[in-house]
């Protein structure tokens, strides 16, 4: 990681937001003081160039930095990620001379800060669907109708990028992305927020109810299904990318944790030697070091790739789906061989191996889940379903 970008998450900074994780989670409460600690430093603007106030950051900087942070507060970076999503989408957009998200890229740069209204109950097509209604207005706005779940950020989004579908267009059907304001009365946020793990997340549920976006927030109408329009590619990359560098970090923090703990617990079946001169101990240690290790160097390699405009051809959404997965798998696998190593003690309520281990399982409901990615993976490879 670059110097610029291991200064502006520093040691200090990233003991303060661990030291606050636990507290947010026992108490289900959202991350209000790490998130102004990150605004302070103008993390939020990471990926923003630096003429709109940005830090102009690349994707695999951003990439590494969320690894980090989420070794201390998965939730907080979990969040996080989904503001740097859409400025992560702006910067892939410009990078190809599509210049749609400057006002994105303008206004959080300024400090708005960006909110992901994306995913639907029941709908397992994703970008490439929607049951939400997307109502055309004279003018070239529209109004959305729907329910959209696991908005993260939700009590402090002002920004939320959204989509819906158009069915009453001459061009219908249609799948409208658009942004509209927190302040709309249109807009309501449950609280109804209360899970198993990433509690201080707080991805509750956002209700439409015609909420507005004008002409100029209005940034793709494109036929539902499949698409390789730049603006869904951005979209799935960057969202891939800060979710597999999320539950990276959750993996590397535990494996530290199961060190901590191989050396710290005794055995008095070895006469009181540390577990960590048990060859049973080691062997588990090592197997989630050999897993862990191989993931980053994939997710930085695959970051600079996009940033490059490098040519994978139809293998794109087939090699994004797949980091996503294994970094899950593995940070699963690594995080359960911690909590072996580190015994009973990780049972208890409070304790910051528990916690991960509630956490990680979040890895296993984001898009793409296993199924959907082995499906584009076996149609890079092999083709579609005949007939």
């Amino acid at each position: 990681m670059g110097t610029e970008t291991t200064t502006l998450l520093d040691d200090d900074l990233l003991e303060r937001i661990r030291a606050r994780a636990a507290r947010y989670d026992e108490r289900n409460e959202f991350f209000a003081e790490d998130l102004e600690d990150l605004k302070a430093a103008g993390y939020l603007t990471a990926l923003v160039p630096t003429e709109f106030g940005g830090l102009g950051w690349s994707l695999d900087d951003a990439v590494r930095s969320q690894i980090r942070l989420a070794g201390a507060a998965p939730a907080t970076a979990l969040a996080v990620n989904m503001h740097l999503v859409w400025t992560g989408v702006a910067k892939v957009l410009r990078d190809r001379g599509d210049d749609t998200l400057e006002f994105l890229q303008r206004e959080a740069g300024a400090g708005e800060v960006f909110g992901f209204g994306i995913s639907e109950a029941g709908n397992d097509l994703m970008l490439f669907g929607s049951r939400t209604v997307a109502d055309p207005q004279d003018g070239g706005g529209y109004r959305y109708t729907g329910r959209k779940i696991f908005t993260s950020l939700s009590p402090a989004w002002t920004r939320l990028g959204t989509m819906g579908l158009d069915t009453a267009s001459a061009d219908a059907p249609k799948i409208v992305y658009g942004f509209v304001d927190r302040e709309d009365p249109d807009i309501r946020i449950l609280d109804d927020w209360d899970t198993l793990g990433m509690r201080a997340s707080q991805s509750r549920t956002t209700i439409l109810d015609g909420a507005f976006a004008p002409a100029d927030r209005i940034v793709r109408r494109l036929d539902p299904g499949p698409n390789a329009d730049p603006f869904i590619f951005g979209i799935f990359a960057c969202f891939e990318l800060f979710l597999a560098a999320v539950y990276t970090g959750i993996g590397e923090r535990a494996l530290e944790l199961a060190v901590a703990a191989a050396k710290r617990r005794t055995s008095l079946k070895n006469d009181g030697k540390p577990l960590s001169d048990d060859p049973d101990i080691r062997w588990r240690i090592a197997d989630a070091a050999l897993a862990h290790d191989a993931i980053e160097p994939q997710l930085v390699a695959l970051a600079r790739d996009v940033d490059t405009l490098a040519d994978h051809g139809r293998f794109w959404f087939a090699k994004l789906s797949g980091a996503k997965v294994r970094a899950t798998e593995t940070a699963k696998h690594v995080v359960d061989q911690a909590v072996r190593v580190a015994g009973g003690s990780s049972y208890f309520a409070g304790n910051e191996l528990g916690r991960l281990y509630r956490d990680v399982l979040a890895g296993v409901f984001h898009p793409s889940d296993d199924e959907s990615a082995h499906s584009t993976i076996a149609n890079a490879w092999i083709g579609p379903v005949s007939g």
